[in-house]
């Protein structure tokens, strides 16, 4: 398999290499199943959330605990990792490593960031009393946001090493399918930060 790194485009190589073969495409299509298996698991996570929010047991609720400026930084934080994975992957079609390497740590980097804020947020809320089991809000809460953080961790990990590998093979089209589904969801636990967002940090300042 040829090795593309910093190279100039040949007229007969494909515009999206993520797709450019047979296996590549298998493994596009196979993640949006995945991916769809995935939604269906938040959607019962925030149902769950919605339907007990009010079950705080006389504990603070969340027009009480929730800061909407640390939450609303750690939201512009991984919205812009959404953005930087995109440059990335452009990056990545245009066969320079470099950047795409850049805009890779940028990625991660922010999410790390996101990770920090939203950990001291939850250690905040624990010395409020408010924690997985002191009510059926704090449970069906940290399921929520906790899984959420679990995906954004895992997330971190996967590009981490994706980019080690890069580092060695360079952009190859065997490369660019891993890359592609690991921006993919990249994107889409970013999609469920805006739903969370919306419906449990917004939703909760209103009442």
């Amino acid at each position: 398999m040829a090795t593309h790194t910093e190279a100039s485009r040949s007229p007969h190589m494909p515009n999206h290499l993520e797709t450019a073969t047979f296996e590549g495409r298998n493994k596009v299509l196979g993640f949006w199943l995945f991916l769809g298996a995935e939604t269906v698991l938040f959607a019962c996570l925030f149902g769950t959330y919605l339907a007990l929010r009010h079950q705080t047991m006389g504990g603070p609720s969340g027009h009480e605990l929730f800061d909407l400026k640390l939450v609303g930084l750690a939201t512009a934080f991984l919205l812009t990792s959404s953005l930087t994975s995109v440059l990335a992957i452009l990056a990545m079609n245009q066969l320079k490593k470099k950047v795409m390497m850049f805009w890779l740590a940028v990625t991660v980097l922010l999410g790390l960031a996101f990770l920090i804020l939203e950990i001291n947020e939850f250690i905040h809320y624990v010395h409020e009393g408010h924690t997985f089991t002191s009510s059926a809000f704090g449970s069906s809460f940290y399921a929520l946001v906790g899984t959420h953080g679990a995906h954004v961790t895992f997330g971190i990990i996967w590009i981490s090493t994706l980019m080690l590998q890069a580092a060695g093979r360079g952009i190859t089209e065997e490369m660019a399918p891993k890359l592609f589904v690991a921006s993919l969801y990249w994107h889409f636990i970013d999609v469920v930060w805006v739903f969370i967002f919306t419906l449990v940090y917004l939703l909760g300042k209103v009442g």
